[in-house]
């Protein structure tokens, strides 16, 4: 609703559209909507998964993840020779290629970016110090013992 009131502001009148969850996989499904929020999550290696989410085969198909129903030969080269990258500069290059095509096509407004984690965990948990770059990694964590009767210790506490 906040982005059509700012679009009302711009002179442009948006409908929104209340559908059930059934509907709306139909329409995502069968690229029934002139507008709807969607995620693009990458890899820090992306490769051929992003024939699923720009490349021209896939914007005929229904049920794809090309929902922004581009078809480009220049974005289907791109992605291909990023597919065949034989090294990581080449990867990191073809894959900043890509996306200059994909920012200039105009495709996304974007919504939102939080550069950080917000979570709320007891104090009874480690962390390795080398962190991943774009995860919380808390399959790497581990409960320290000494901290955890601590933290019973204080639970006990509150319960009195």
């Amino acid at each position: 609703m906040p982005f059509a009131k700012n679009l009302e502001r711009m002179g442009i009148t948006a409908r929104v559209r209340t559908v059930d969850v059934a509907q709306y996989e139909k329409r995502m499904e069968t690229f029934d909507f002139d507008m709807a929020a969607a995620q693009f999550p990458q890899s820090l290696s992306p490769g051929n998964e992003q024939r699923e989410f720009f490349g021209s085969a896939a914007a005929n198909q229904q049920g794809s993840r090309n929902v922004l129903g581009i078809k480009s030969p220049v974005v289907d080269e791109l992605i291909e020779e990023l597919i065949k990258a034989p090294d990581r500069a080449s990867i990191v290059a073809h894959t900043r290629a890509l996306d200059r095509v994909l920012q200039y096509g105009y495709y996304v407004v974007p919504q939102f970016h939080l550069g950080a984690f917000w979570v709320a965990y007891w104090d009874k948990y480690r962390r390795p110090e080398i962190a991943p770059k774009y995860g919380l990694g808390i399959d790497t964590w581990w409960v320290d013992p000494k901290a955890e009767q601590s933290v019973e210790a204080k639970k006990g506490e509150i319960t009195k």
